[in-house]
């Protein structure tokens, strides 16, 4: 099942690739935007996780950290072997998991993640993140982020290219209605999809991460911290729609961003965890 939504969403993303290519610069433009797609196509597949691990800077945590062995005994838990532990620098209390399979796939933490909860509930949250793993959803999420972000990038360089078109009187390249349709609409259609994809495998991770656990309120006690820290601190940089949904949590507050979260609701998961018994 999940082989055939990846599947799916490769092709829909390429051929909104090359409708981009087509709006933008007609046969020819067609033509490029294949070819970027498949490279895009080649590299979310095999190198996702190197990538989101080198934006964050993660580095491997060692074997000897007592927080290495609590992942590995989790993993034990989970029955699979595979997954790497990475920690990066960061002032906002988060965790992800990435990769394409259990041999190369990664659960990062940040330091203000560690800093912040207890075993128990440091326990839950990469019980969570493995959960991701077992369940059979990072790919699809990483490949999600991958072209996510390239949408968004296109669509803000399309975005500043018209403003400053219009400043220069230059109304004759291209399609300029197809350029603003194209700057509007690709956010919206980057973020539907990773609301589509990542809702209810939030709250399927979550219960199978009580499984493992067999403590449920570890979690709900951690998302509770964690979603306090995001309505409480002003955050250093806004974070990308087109990553949202590799927070533990989302990060988007308020209006349009919740709206369009890639997270079902905070409240709703504690909730759920809490009427989990064993």
């Amino acid at each position: 099942m999940n082989t055939v939504k990846t599947f799916f969403l490769l092709t829909v993303m390429t051929m909104f690739f090359i409708l981009i290519g087509r709006l933008i610069g007609g046969q020819s433009g067609m033509m490029f935007a294949f070819i970027f797609a498949l490279g895009m196509n080649f590299f979310s597949y095999w190198f996702s996780h190197k990538i989101v691990l080198k934006i964050h800077k993660a580095k491997l945590i060692e074997s000897s950290s007592p927080m290495m062995s609590m992942f590995n005994n989790l993993l034990v838990k989970a029955n699979i072997n595979g997954p790497k532990l990475y920690i990066y620098e960061s002032n906002e209390p988060n965790a992800f998991a990435t990769g394409r399979n259990y041999e190369n796939s990664v659960v990062a933490v940040s330091t203000s993640l560690v800093e912040e909860l207890n075993d128990d509930e440091l326990e839950g949250v990469l019980a969570h993140e493995i959960a991701h793993i077992e369940n059979n959803d990072i790919l699809i999420a990483s490949i999600a982020a991958t072209f996510a972000g390239s949408i968004s990038m296109i669509a803000s360089m399309l975005k500043w290219g018209l403003i400053f078109g219009a400043f220069r009187g230059n109304r004759e390249s291209g399609s300029a209605i197809g350029h603003l349709l194209v700057a509007i609409l690709a956010p919206l259609i980057a973020l539907i999809i990773q609301m589509a994809i990542s809702r209810t495998r939030e709250f399927k991770a979550d219960y199978t991460a009580a499984q493992i656990t067999k403590n449920p309120q570890g979690l709900s006690s951690a998302l509770e911290k964690i979603s306090y820290f995001y309505e409480n601190h002003k955050l250093e940089e806004e974070p990308s729609p087109a990553t949202s949904h590799m927070y533990i949590i989302s990060p988007l507050a308020g209006g349009i961003g919740k709206l369009f979260s890639s997270h079902p609701p905070m409240q709703e998961r504690v909730k759920r965890l809490n009427e989990i018994t064993f």
